[in-house]
């Protein structure tokens, strides 16, 4: 903005340029905004630092009225962060980065734990309970999506590319991410074998509960997987479906989850809803032309699972 000010001869203008980047979550922006776990600002003059000092002022104290909580309780003050423009910009690179690269790491610790008997639900739990690394993004499944972790991590790799560093870590966490897809047709074929012309049930196609946004989607990577291997996909999701029909060719939408589960040789739970997790999955199990489960997010108790006759398959269990 600078630059162009200033190639259009506006040097004169009074003008002063800051960052301020957002780190709001799909499906709880209007929360994170009024609440967020810190604020970053940066600037690259006195005048610019006071008037967002002002304007973010109410949230930093928590003198403004809240419209979403009443009464509000969260915890006060606001943590301001004050840097220069370029540290403004890579703090948000690098903290969806790091995020995605804890995912990828309980990932990759979960392939591990199926291999020697562990329990990565367990490994991650212990690991979380030292306050260096912390529990959050520490849940095993098949990759994240969405629009900002990708975007923030391959963003982080070209701009590292272009200044001569070579951030080889956040491009295995990127090839780890992917790999997912092959993790879930691997577990699938240990147990079919075969693949082709066998019905298989996705419920969840969002990247996360609580939106409807199919960007990087694990779950689309692993239909179009299945269906190269000539599966015949019918999909459920509560939120998501007006934009699947979009995304994928030659998939059954249902019109719920035990409608998608109907015939299946396989069922893959891709996506955490609360809703699934209230399902009769007796009834599910009775619909399905063989019970087995691939629970890609670990949502349900596999002793349970396995009581009610199901074939449970989890990630990293």
């Amino acid at each position: 903005i600078e630059r162009t000010l200033k190639a259009y001869g506006k040097s004169r203008v009074e003008f002063d340029v800051a960052s301020t980047p957002e780190f709001l979550r799909e499906g709880s922006a209007v929360e994170d905004f009024l609440h967020p776990d810190r604020l970053v600002v940066g600037v690259q003059g006195d005048r610019a630092k006071q008037l967002l000092q002002e304007l973010y002022g109410p949230i930093v104290e928590g003198t403004f009225a809240c419209p979403i909580h009443k009464p509000c309780s969260f915890p006060r003050p606001v943590p301001l962060l004050l840097t220069n423009i370029e540290s403004a910009e890579l703090i948000k690179h690098a903290s969806n980065s790091f995020l995605a690269m804890k995912i990828s790491f309980i990932n990759a610790v979960a392939d591990l734990c199926e291999q020697v008997g562990a329990d990565v639900r367990l490994v991650a739990a212990g690991m979380g309970l030292d306050p260096r690394i912390g529990r959050s993004f520490l849940n095993a499944g098949i990759g994240f999506g969405g629009y900002c972790f990708p975007k923030d991590l391959q963003a982080f790799v070209k701009i590292a590319e272009k200044l001569g560093c070579d951030f080889g870590l956040l491009k295995e966490v990127e090839r780890i991410n992917l790999s997912r897809a092959e993790v879930v047709l691997r577990k699938l074929k240990d147990r079919l074998w075969i693949i082709k012309g066998k019905r298989m049930s996705v419920w969840g196609l969002a990247f996360k509960p609580n939106t409807d946004d199919l960007r990087e989607a694990p779950a689309l990577r692993i239909i179009k997987l299945l269906q190269r291997e000539g599966a015949l996909v019918r999909a459920y999701d509560p939120k998501a479906m007006e934009n699947a029909r979009l995304e994928l060719q030659n998939a059954t939408f249902c019109r719920d989850a035990y409608e998608a589960a109907e015939g299946a040789e396989a069922l893959i739970v891709a996506t955490e809803w609360q809703e699934f997790k209230e399902l009769d999955l007796a009834r599910v199990k009775t619909l399905m032309r063989r019970p087995l489960l691939l629970d890609g997010r670990n949502l349900y108790d596999k002793d349970a699972m396995l009581a009610l006759g199901f074939e449970y398959l989890g990630m990293g269990r």
